[in-house]
């Protein structure tokens, strides 16, 4: 074979090669989706996920890869799991909840960062303003702390006699105070004694269960957190409270709003 010749193919076969690799480059974008519960309760949530992106022309597995990481409840795994969206150069990361989402604004600077279903930003951090989130985070918020009185009030309509109302909350979780305020608040308005629980553990859980016929409850509210749907807690242990339902009137709110 001629030089020329040789030079001429090689340069053909070089073209074709380059023209792979850049095939190749033509990465699917990627959306890092960060839950602190689990996949299971959070299901219906994902569903309607799915159906916003495919509106707006983005098909999962067509033109479109999510990495979802789950927490089941444990906030301290959350730190991990953004770490892990960022060493995977995820393009945006969804943080489910006010931890994720504080998890996320912790783990980058610099990956746009939009969350959903969280308290309220301002208060928790997240955002310097409502109007002017700055940085690389923004989403949108929900009222789930708001409402603690208002499920306080539609309770004492079901438990009208209650004398002794109990509140189960996580303390791990970054609103816990406000909510505890907020229903103490509403209590003393009420007339009626605030009883809290605290549990963030599954063993926590069974002793929260334990000690509310201790505290002569007459209803429980069970604030918004994912640890109380997700795993072991939203089944086996709310099982466990069967007896004691019988009795007693429940308000719980949103799981997947906190």
């Amino acid at each position: 074979m001629r030089r020329r010749d040789f030079i001429i193919l090689l340069a053909g076969s070089m073209g074709g090669w380059t023209s792979v690799v850049r095939a190749q480059q033509r990465v699917m974008p990627v959306i890092g989706y960060l839950g602190a519960g689990s996949s299971g309760p959070t299901a219906p949530n994902i569903a309607a996920f799915h159906r916003e992106l495919s509106e707006a022309g983005y098909v999962e597995g067509q033109n479109l890869m999510i990495e979802y990481r789950w927490a089941e409840g444990r906030y301290d795994r959350l730190p991990a799991l953004a770490a892990d969206l960022v060493d995977r150069k995820v393009d945006v990361i969804v943080p489910a909840t006010t931890p994720a989402a504080l998890a996320a604004r912790n783990a980058t600077p610099l990956i746009p960062i939009v969350f959903v279903a969280v308290a309220d930003p301002l208060a928790t951090g997240l955002v310097t303003s409502l109007a002017r989130p700055g940085g690389n985070i923004t989403g949108i918020s929900v009222m789930a702390a708001e409402l603690m009185p208002k499920r306080l009030e539609l309770l004492l309509e079901l438990a009208p006699r209650a004398k002794v109302i109990a509140l189960l909350v996580n303390p791990n979780n970054p609103n816990a105070g406000r909510m505890i305020g907020d229903l103490q608040a509403a209590a003393l308005e009420k007339g009626v004694q605030l009883a809290v629980l605290n549990a963030g553990t599954e063993v926590e859980i069974d002793t929260v269960f334990a000690m509310l016929v201790q505290r002569e409850a007459g209803a429980l509210v069970v604030a918004a957190d994912p640890f109380f749907s997700a795993g072991e807690s939203s089944s086996q242990h709310w099982r466990h409270a069967m007896p004691f339902q019988q009795f007693m009137s429940f308000a719980s709110s949103p799981p997947s709003a906190v």
